[in-house]
């Protein structure tokens, strides 16, 4: 059994420097950022003659120019790496599924290799399903956002493997929105898989210095440590924008969607629709029974939708396509859904608490309190979060 225990790999011979130079220049010429999974002469060495299981989804993939690109795992297998399975996040390996949407163990048509689901009964992998492997590699494209759940899967992977021995390689991707920290933090009592750690809604970390954070700060289990490695990305910063080739769950599907995500996904736990069921997924909010204003749409079933709120029926709301890009979340639409939900509606679901992390939300919004007042309630706790955050930098 190899250890690799908290390893970072930020220097290699000036060859290899080349051949990844020479292999990828064309490619990210204009963002200048190279992704983990595209620097395999960082890794490759790392998984020659083992058993590997890969954690991966759509995103999974190595970069050939601006629109071509291999599935990590064809590469793999093309290396005559041993890839013995494959775990598949929410939304499934292919990531067509619905949110929420339970996803079923199948068999990759094009590999053969099983895919086992981590979304479903079974969201941490079980002991018989890592028997036998000596290595689990995970790469998927987070958004930096608390409720997004593949960083929950994150968890439960490093989690299951901390306990049977098992080494587990962290893949980096860039963070579309980790260019600021802010929101809620999430509350110990609302722990669920939408969020799992006591960060704030942005967190403003790649997922593999999340996964830095989660083993330093003992957050798994028992307070167990993972054996981690995490491969860094190449010309990476935080105040570097990002846009996203492949979208990282059905109902994101642009830059747009990506950057408006934290500010409405409120709205996941309430009545109002936030776009699903139309083109503007995290674009737009609106209910037929706000108020008739120009703007109007009418949510029915699609790609990553197959029930959207009132569907088929008409909705009056906020086109937000055209929003500045932000650098903050914006409570100031929550705020002005609720004003405009009449009494005889139950505004909140079941899971606004789960998303908020806090109650506190909640209970503000019905006792009135003002957008500007809400977010300096952050700040105490976002200013906590920043000094534990900063331990697990990678990149400035």
């Amino acid at each position: 059994m190899m250890s690799i225990k908290n390893t970072y790999f930020f220097f290699v011979k000036k060859p290899l420097i080349l051949i990844l130079i020479f292999s990828f220049a064309t490619c990210f010429a204009q963002q200048d950022i190279v992704p983990a999974a595209n620097r395999t002469a960082l890794y490759l060495p790392l998984l020659k003659h083992k058993k590997i299981t890969l954690v991966a989804n759509q995103t999974s993939v190595i970069f050939k120019n601006d629109k071509q690109y291999s599935h990590v795992v064809d590469s793999l297998l093309q290396h005559d790496i041993n890839i013995v399975k494959v775990f598949a996040p929410e939304h499934g390996f292919r990531g067509k599924a619905d949110a929420g949407e339970h996803v079923k163990n199948d068999t990759d048509k094009k590999t053969g290799l099983p895919l086992i689901s981590l979304y479903g009964k079974n969201k941490k992998p079980q002991p018989e399903v890592l028997k036998g492997i000596d290595l689990v590699v995970f790469d998927i494209q987070d958004v930096g956002v608390r409720f997004y759940t593949y960083i929950s899967t994150l968890t439960y992977i490093m989690e299951a493997c901390a306990e049977q021995n098992i080494p587990v390689i962290v893949l980096d991707r860039p963070n579309p929105n980790g260019h600021y920290i802010d929101g809620p933090t999430l509350e110990k009592k609302h722990q669920s898989f939408v969020g799992m750690h006591p960060i704030p809604l942005v967190y403003g970390m790649t997922i593999g210095e999340y996964a830095n954070m989660v083993n330093g700060e003992a957050w798994l289990k028992n307070n167990i440590k993972c054996d981690l490695t995490v491969i860094p990305l190449k010309n990476y910063s935080h105040s570097k924008t990002y846009s996203l080739p492949i979208r990282p769950s059905p109902n994101l599907p642009n830059d747009k969607s990506i950057n408006l995500y934290a500010s409405l996904g409120f709205f996941e736990g309430t009545i109002i629709n936030a776009g699903r069921g139309t083109d503007y997924q995290f674009q737009r909010y609106g209910a037929p029974f706000f108020p008739k204003t120009a703007f109007s749409y009418t949510p029915k079933p699609n790609f990553g939708s197959k029930k959207p709120k009132f569907n088929g029926e008409l909705c009056y709301g906020i086109d937000l396509s055209n929003t500045p890009f932000l650098n903050q979340v914006n409570i100031e639409w929550l705020v002005d859904a609720y004003h405009k939900t009449p009494k005889d509606q139950d505004f909140f679901g079941k899971t606004f608490t789960i998303h908020a992390g806090t109650e506190k939300l909640q209970q503000q919004l019905e006792s009135g309190v003002s957008p500007k007042n809400i977010r300096a309630s952050w700040q105490k706790d976002i200013n906590q979060f920043k000094k534990i955050r900063s331990k697990y930098l990678i990149y400035l």
